[in-house]
C-alpha cells in the first residue's frame, strides 16, 4: 500500500492548521493592542469589528480574557 500522498496531505493540514492558529493570535493580539491604546479615537471598536469581523460583543469578550500579548503565549 503507497500512503506517500496521505502522509503528504496529512503534512500540509497539519501546517495549515498550525498557520491559521498562529494568524488568529496574531490578529487577536492586534486587536487588542489597538482596543487598549490609551489614546483610543472614537469609533475604534466599530472600526476593529469591521476589519476582524467579530462583533462587538466578541471583541468585549476578547478584551477581559486575553493577556496583554497573546503571543506570549505561542
Amino acid at each position: 500500500m503507497d500512503t506517500a500522498k496521505l502522509e503528504l496531505a496529512a503534512q500540509r493540514y497539519q501546517e495549515a492548521v498550525e498557520a491559521f492558529e498562529a494568524a488568529r493570535v496574531d490578529l487577536q493580539a492586534e486587536a487588542v493592542a489597538v482596543l487598549r491604546r490609551d489614546d483610543l479615537p472614537d469609533g475604534a471598536l466599530v472600526d476593529v469589528a469591521r476589519i476582524t469581523g467579530w462583533s462587538a460583543e466578541e471583541l468585549r469578550h476578547l478584551l477581559e480574557t486575553v493577556p496583554e500579548d497573546p503571543r506570549d503565549g505561542r
